[in-house]
């Protein structure tokens, strides 16, 4: 009897990793296949670390670190939390065209279908970060990490991505249209970007403003990332950054798979 109950618990998982599995084969063809993603994936970094490290490099002063050295962290987790709204895009789309309706009616797990669309969006946006930093290097970007903190580095960015690619996914499964998901990517990943330490000092910014920037989650995954980079004080950055991600991830995957539930139910 337990030897029976072993075999049907094992089968299980084996079913459940297979699901997974095929599910992100799919969603990485999605991204393949798809031209519009395939420019964000490649030319989107480009354009911005082109934009900002030349247009807006001379006339912002970073205490002594050369601007493009301070920019690359801030357009790092730029790039990683745009290109993690692609999972509300593509949830959203699956439920417009009735695809969750379709993998419901089938033997699998349901969960796999989410875990898909997030792990495909974490692997575009390994390449998209890889795309970013190749052309910082030709303009002029000098790290001075370690390979310790470059593993470091590659980490904190995962968790980031994964965390904000689940929050994503509930985004997707709340909006009502694919137009309604970028409205709503938008509106909350505009601001918290923009909002922090990405592009500027915070010490430049209005009072009001720059306690907010100084206190959110982007700001410290930047500031510990900038301060791996550059060979800075870490500060109690990294610490902030993992417990704002984790507690993100406790919050997103459950919160997801109950919204999933019941919206394809």
């Amino acid at each position: 009897m337990q030897q029976e109950l072993h075999t049907e618990k094992h089968s299980g998982l084996y079913l459940a990793l297979a699901d997974t599995s095929i599910l992100i084969v799919r969603s990485l063809k999605h991204i393949i296949k798809n031209p519009d993603q395939l420019l964000g994936l490649t030319i989107q970094p480009v354009m911005f670390m082109l934009l900002f490290g030349y247009v807006f490099g001379g006339a912002i002063e970073t205490s002594g670190i050369k601007y493009i050295n301070y920019l690359v962290p801030g357009i790092l987790i730029q790039m990683a939390a745009f290109g993690a709204t692609t999972t509300s895009l593509s949830v959203a789309t699956d439920i417009k065209r009735g695809i969750i309706d379709r993998f419901k009616s089938l033997p699998m797990v349901s969960s796999a279908v989410m875990t898909g669309h997030v792990t495909a969006d974490l692997a575009r946006n390994v390449v998209s970060a890889a795309i970013m930093i190749g052309v910082a290097l030709l303009m002029g970007f000098r790290p001075q990490a370690s390979l310790i903190e470059w593993l470091i580095i590659v980490g904190v960015v995962l968790l980031f991505t994964f965390a904000f690619s689940w929050l994503s996914a509930i985004m997707g499964l709340l909006a009502k249209s694919v137009e309604a998901v970028q409205w709503m990517s938008f509106l909350i990943v505009f601001p918290l970007t923009f909002a922090s330490a990405a592009f500027v000092p915070t010490a430049s910014m209005p009072h009001g403003l720059r306690v907010f920037a100084e206190n959110q989650p982007i700001t410290h995954v930047i500031e510990a990332i900038r301060a791996l980079m550059l060979g800075l004080p870490v500060g109690n950055h990294a610490w902030l950054a993992i417990i704002w991600c984790t507690g993100f991830i406790v919050f997103a995957i459950p919160t997801a798979s109950y919204i999933f539930r019941n919206r394809s139910a």
